[in-house]
């Protein structure tokens, strides 16, 4: 077993054909079914602005042109929603939605029972946890089956997986509201759902956004810094232990990924990847800390730590909403206004991939092949 890892360095005015270029080093074409629909699966991970959170819109448009070169024309957006952020405002306030009207991709929400319907599905493989989580049946959405997957996130630490990238992008495209049961077998249940993935699509295929990567207590309360690269793979497995790599962890240190490996479904060993492009990633270790914030070291409590016997009353009850609250007022109310707002402006004043967002329109010949 093989796996290849396109990283490429990049800028403003380049990359859109520095996205098609990754994908192509990577073996988009090989990797994809060409006559199946080809899911794209954004990530928001804050609904509010702000860079290395989620999706960027030239990652997008990027992927869009290079799905379309490689003669994938089939493709549909996919959105999910989590108990603390607002899709909707997500996918405007980060512009993403204006890349997808402009090239005509359809927007699918897998919260809305008019797009689709969550079915209990019996996977092949052995499960680690997921079984034991939802007993009753392990539910994903039925249009998922028999649909290529394109998972688009971005470089940057978590809270609860310490890094987070295309192994915990289908966290929120497979799994409905009730997700937040599997926190306390976090590691576990990524490997499950790629498990399930690699069962029920015919093609995976991942673009990373490294142009500003999250620094500290991610999804959402990072540091952003300005790396400039972008990454891409058939395997999801390597391209996390990739991003590893760079931001200054062992890859194999994350139990999601040296799990996977040990399950055969991807390469989590570094020195087993074979890496392409224009970057030495060997001389990358970018010194980045994950720590906590107010909120994660309040849920860490109950997901791991001393009060973790009262994980259900918690959250698999009403209780639960006084916890989604909480982590609304926090983020939204307290830390984005008094911290995140200033990181923002800086961001959009002096960085150079701020400068671009703040203008950025799709369709602009910049940058294409």
């Amino acid at each position: 077993m093989s796996a290849k890892v396109a990283v490429v360095r990049t800028t403003p005015a380049t990359v859109l054909a520095d996205t098609q270029r990754a994908m192509q080093l990577a073996g988009v074409q090989d990797a994809l079914d060409a006559s199946a629909t080809t899911i794209i699966k954004n990530n928001i991970s804050w609904h509010l602005l702000f860079p290395s959170a989620n999706t960027t819109p030239w990652q997008l448009e990027g992927t869009i042109l290079g799905l379309k070169a490689a003669g994938l024309t089939d493709l549909v957006c996919v959105e999910n929603e989590t108990v603390v952020t607002n899709t909707h405002v997500g996918e405007r306030l980060n512009k993403q939605l204006p890349v997808c009207q402009h090239y005509g991709v359809p927007i699918k929400y897998n919260f809305k029972k008019e797009d689709m319907t969550f079915e209990v599905y019996e996977p092949k493989a052995e499960m680690l946890v997921l079984d034991q989580i939802f007993p009753k049946g392990i539910r994903i959405p039925d249009y998922f089956h028999g649909k290529n997957v394109v998972h688009l996130p971005t470089t940057k630490c978590h809270i609860y997986t310490n890094t987070t990238g295309s192994m915990k992008n289908a966290f929120g495209g497979l799994l409905d509201n009730r997700r937040h049961y599997c926190h306390s077998r976090i590691h576990e249940t990524l490997v499950d759902l790629l498990a399930i993935q690699k069962e029920i699509h015919p093609g995976i295929f991942v673009v990373t956004d490294g142009t500003t990567a999250g620094n500290g207590p991610g999804p959402r309360t990072m540091v952003p810094v300005q790396k400039d690269v972008l990454l891409a793979s058939a395997d999801c497995v390597a391209i996390d232990a990739v991003a590893n790599k760079m931001m200054g962890f062992e890859p194999m240190d994350h139990a999601y990924v040296r799990l996977a490996h040990e399950r055969g479904l991807g390469i989590g060993r570094f020195d087993e990847i074979d890496i392409v492009g224009d970057v030495d990633v060997e001389k990358e270790s970018w010194g980045f800390q994950t720590g906590d914030n107010a909120a994660s070291s309040v849920g860490k409590l109950f997901w791991f730590g001393p009060m973790k016997w009262l994980q259900k009353l918690m959250f698999h009850t009403p209780v639960v909403y006084s916890f989604i609250w909480a982590s609304a007022i926090y983020h939204d109310r307290i830390w984005y206004p008094r911290k995140g707002r200033k990181l923002v402006d800086d961001w959009l004043a002096n960085s150079p991939w701020g400068r671009l967002f703040a203008t950025y329109e799709p369709g602009s010949p910049a940058g294409r092949i």
